[in-house]
């Protein structure tokens, strides 16, 4: 009885190996337990380890970004901006929907933050905590540190937020929600 055990997890054991070997990636040297030899290292010397693959296993090609249409941003942007061209869109979908406007970026020692970035809020109203409350008609906050797109000066940098005019910055703020891609080129 005590023999029929032992034979059993041995079995039990020997199934779990071969299995685990089965799944495994590659070749493997499957033991039934160590030190013991398997009928193919008693009649024939051991193979040696496969050769690895000439080319390494990577990881899957990430798809290229899709660009928009007559714009510097992919597809995926709600606004588009472009600092070296001071210009700014609307798109919907990939297709410009508005602009390109002219537009004002942060000054050298301000910059407008370049990236991908989100819609985080809207104020109508807003009024600067950091510049004596100077009004800022139509914000729409879409980067760290108060960055947003709103009525400014177009002859003036701003403090890294994106200056639109009057039409435009109305624009701009009844179009973007919450949430909604903003991209910022060079």
């Amino acid at each position: 009885m005590r023999v029929r055990r032992v034979l059993a997890a041995l079995s039990t054991l020997a199934v779990g190996a071969v299995l685990t070997a089965c799944s495994a990636t590659g070749t493997a040297d499957v033991r039934l337990a160590a030190d013991t030899p398997s009928a193919a290292t008693t009649s024939a010397p051991a193979a040696a380890p496969a050769a690895p693959a000439s080319t390494p296993a990577s990881a899957p090609a990430k798809a290229k970004p899709v660009m928009a249409a007559g714009v510097p941003c992919t597809i995926t942007a709600k606004a588009c901006v472009s600092l070296s061209g001071k210009q700014a869109w609307l798109l919907d979908a990939g297709k410009i929907v508005y602009g390109p406007v002219k537009m004002l970026p942060g000054k050298k020692d301000e910059p407008t933050p370049v990236g991908k970035w989100h819609v985080e809020y809207k104020e109508k109203l807003h009024h600067s905590t950091e510049f004596n409350g100077a009004p800022m008609p139509n914000s729409v906050f879409f980067a760290p540190g108060g960055i947003a797109f709103h009525e400014g000066s177009l002859s003036r940098y701003s403090a890294g937020c994106v200056h639109l005019s009057s039409a435009a910055s109305l624009k701009f703020f009844n179009s973007l929600d919450n949430g909604d891609e903003v991209q910022v080129v060079r």
